[in-house]
């Protein structure tokens, strides 16, 4: 376990009703999903790990343990300096036209990339 993602746990709506964590970039999130319905809102409290990137092939993997809590877990041996990165595989609701499909394209440059942030297993 490398490190706890830390934020306000929240609803989905309360979250909505905040503002965006990058006004320029509404696409951008600090949100991670709970089993239960529920956020935590790194906007609100949060860590350092918000700022994790994502990668189609990454070398970390997040799990929900007890009482909601998420936790950030190698996958592999990490060198000194090497990028933590793990699948954000992002849940939007609703339908997206292409346009909007195009604000979530990946550019994590792996030879796994499968173009989205989106989680198209939904």
């Amino acid at each position: 376990m490398i490190i706890e993602y830390k934020g306000q746990r929240t609803s989905w709506n309360e979250a909505m009703r905040r503002p965006d964590s990058d006004p320029d970039d509404s696409t951008h999130t600090f949100l991670f999903e709970l089993d239960d319905g529920m956020v935590i809102d790194a906007r609100v409290k949060g860590n350092a790990v918000r700022w994790i990137n994502h990668s189609c092939d990454p070398n970390c993997t997040t799990f929900e343990g007890e009482e909601g809590r998420i936790f950030i877990e190698a996958k592999c041996k990490i060198r000194p300096g090497e990028e933590l990165c793990y699948d954000c595989r992002l849940a939007v609701d609703g339908r997206l036209n292409k346009r909007e499909r195009a604000q979530y394209t990946c550019r994590c440059g792996t030879g796994k990339c499968r173009g989205s942030l989106l989680d198209h297993r939904r």
